[in-house]
């Protein structure tokens, strides 16, 4: 990748943390960057570090013991970078989810595609047309975040936001839409639900997607919801990705 120019910040966080951090274009290329940027921190530090949190434009180091020497740490991490890492490439994964936007399931899409000024079907179109890309998760266990969202459906977030919002929940906030992992108070607005859990304390990895993983959501109607919901209860639902 040529003339990729990208500047990192470095900042003590607390006394146990650090913040990388950058301004650049969130884009692919920087999710690439941070992924891999990420692992190499993450091998070298090994049972040094408890986590690296990735976010749209930032890695945060959280450090076991308290940093003694933080321009020491700042060295270490800026010797672990490369822009080779553009040159990386890793497996991506395509899972495709099952949402059904049926009014008896999610009445809110009504007053949605009227917010709109279109119908029922254009949201659900324009909404499963593209692959998302999964940057980070975060908010709530399993919360993925994700971009790609066309821009006629970006909408502002309530201005009251609901109290409940429950598991399986496909909203839209902004430029962004995502799924509820549990139920939440929220500010998005419901569009749709899938009966697919995407947290679970008691499997390994906890959430089966990663970033850098797409996402590609297709329409199902009740009965189907139904059905996949009954194979879910009973352990007989297995989500299986496609590799790009």
């Amino acid at each position: 990748m040529k003339n990729y120019d990208i500047k990192f910040e470095y900042k003590q966080y607390s006394e146990k943390a650090i913040l990388i951090q950058t301004y650049a274009k969130v884009d692919e290329n920087l999710l690439n960057l941070l992924i891999f940027y990420k692992k190499s921190i993450e091998e070298f530090y090994g049972k040094v570090i408890i986590e690296v949190i990735l976010t749209y434009n930032s890695l945060l180091i959280l450090y076991v013991s308290t940093i003694e020497n933080i321009y020491d740490r700042f060295f270490e991490l800026k010797s672990l970078y490369s822009d080779d890492f553009l040159k990386e490439s890793q497996k991506k994964r395509l899972w495709t989810i099952p949402v059904c936007y049926d009014k008896n399931v999610c009445p809110e899409i009504i007053s949605f595609a009227d917010r709109k000024s279109m119908s029922v079907d254009e949201i659900i179109s324009l909404h499963t047309t593209p692959l998302y890309t999964i940057h980070f998760i975060g908010f709530l266990p399993g919360f993925l975040y994700l971009s790609g969202l066309d821009e006629k459906l970006i909408t502002p977030r309530k201005s009251n936001p609901s109290r409940l919002v429950q598991q399986g929940s496909v909203a839209i906030g902004g430029n962004q839409t995502g799924i509820y992992p549990s139920d939440s108070p929220g500010g998005w607005h419901v569009i749709g639900s899938t009966p697919v859990s995407f947290f679970d304390v008691n499997s390994d990895p906890c959430c089966f997607a990663k970033p850098g993983d797409q996402l590609k959501f297709i329409s199902i109607n009740e009965k189907v919801y139904v059905d996949i919901s009954l194979n879910i209860s009973k352990d007989n639902f297995q989500l299986i990705p496609e590799y790009l």
